[in-house]
């Protein structure tokens, strides 16, 4: 059996940012289709988090994919820039 993670406070909060700057029903499923974010999504998203964090996240960083890839690699990412 994988063993269960706890969400840390931080992940709490980007989730909490992220379903507020994309406006998404938390009724839909985050499995199976996943949210089904597009470029405008990230676009708000990114824009969400430069205001609350106070750094850019760039179209063009080639680690995007890395840092996109799921919440907890996204609030590691902000984790680690904010500090900066």
């Amino acid at each position: 059996m994988a063993a269960v993670t706890q969400q840390t406070a931080l992940e709490g909060e980007v989730a909490k940012l992220i379903v507020d700057a994309v406006g998404l029903d938390l009724a839909q499923p985050l499995f199976g289709e996943g949210l089904a974010l597009d470029s405008i999504d990230l676009l708000e998203i990114a824009l969400a988090i430069s205001s609350k964090y106070g750094f850019q996240l760039r179209s063009d960083d080639p680690d995007n994919e890395r840092i996109f890839a799921s919440l907890r690699a996204l609030s590691a990412h902000i984790a680690r820039q904010r500090k900066q």
